[in-house]
């Protein structure tokens, strides 16, 4: 089940590694949301700013990779 991560709070007076987790997270600007996969790793970046987001478990499938065709291409580019 993906989650659906939305920014709350601003991130201006925070912490640089708090910041940096909302980066992480796709965000940037209050209101903003973000499909993400439930995995452990997301689950721990939640957990380090949950004063600055709310986190809902969508129904349906997870959500696709951003980076597959990247990683396909650069397999594509090792073997040539």
């Amino acid at each position: 089940m993906p989650l659906k991560i939305t920014q709350i709070k601003s991130g201006i007076g925070t912490k640089p590694a708090h910041r940096g987790t909302l980066r992480a997270l796709g965000l940037g600007r209050i209101g903003n949301s973000n499909l993400l996969p439930d995995r452990p790793e997301i689950r721990g970046m939640i957990h380090r700013v949950p004063f600055l987001v709310t986190v809902e478990e969508v129904p349906g499938e997870n959500p696709p990779q951003k980076y597959a065709r990247n990683q396909a291409a650069r397999q594509g580019k090792d073997q040539s």
